[in-house]
């Protein structure tokens, strides 16, 4: 990890920022905390959730401000998951974390290697997609001629959805706009629970 880079340094703060919303989740959900009565608690921890969601969806063009208000602009009247994620994409096709575990090293000369989790285990991008427009509907009051919010499903939900999120960005590999490098992040290393980075430049050497 090293000091000078003020680009990734602002990704992880963003990271950082997703550290104590989800601490509020878990604060919620495990029952410790609670806003009166169950149906304000439940939609004040999808608040969070939704809001994690747009703090990874962005983190990758942060380092760029004109990218990430032109895309901001564009979906900031619908906060559509569909529109949001396609914006995204045109921008910089490598903008969602690609979660990682580390593993013993098989080859000689290396500790530790990554490896890709499986995507049964994290929020994948069509979790993405499902996860922020569910959490979108109780943003608002339901219709009294309608079928109402199913309070259940949400409660049942939301400790599924956390986890994902936390080992979607446990460890991660990501792309920053515009940058070659490719940067691991790790959200605590070895007890230390700052956010913790890495950078990968691509190698310079001629293929043989």
């Amino acid at each position: 990890m090293t000091q000078g880079d003020p680009d990734i340094k602002k990704y992880c703060e963003l990271m950082e920022e997703i550290k104590l919303r989800i601490n509020v989740v878990e604060f919620f959900i495990s029952g410790k905390g609670h806003a009166l009565y169950e149906p304000p608690t439940l939609e004040s921890t999808t608040l969070q959730l939704r809001k994690i969601l747009e703090l990874i969806a962005f983190g990758s063009l942060v380092a760029n401000r004109d990218a990430y208000s032109e895309v901001y602009a564009k979906v900031s009247k619908s906060w559509n998951a569909g529109d949001l994620l396609r914006e995204l994409e045109e921008i910089n096709p490598d903008f969602y974390p690609v979660p990682v575990i580390q593993v013993s090293s098989k080859p000689p000369g290396l500790f530790m290697e990554h490896r890709k989790r499986e995507p049964v285990d994290y929020l994948t991008k069509n979790d993405f997609r499902e996860v922020y427009g569910r959490c979108g509907v109780m943003a608002h009051a339901a219709n009294p001629y309608g079928k109402g919010i199913d309070y259940g499903y949400f409660k049942r939900q939301l400790p599924v959805w956390r986890k994902q999120i936390v080992n979607l960005l446990n460890g991660h590999e990501i792309h920053l706009l515009n940058d070659p490098g490719m940067y691991t992040i790790h959200m605590s290393v070895h007890g230390y629970d700052r956010v913790h980075w890495y950078k990968f430049e691509p190698s310079t050497e001629p293929k043989s």
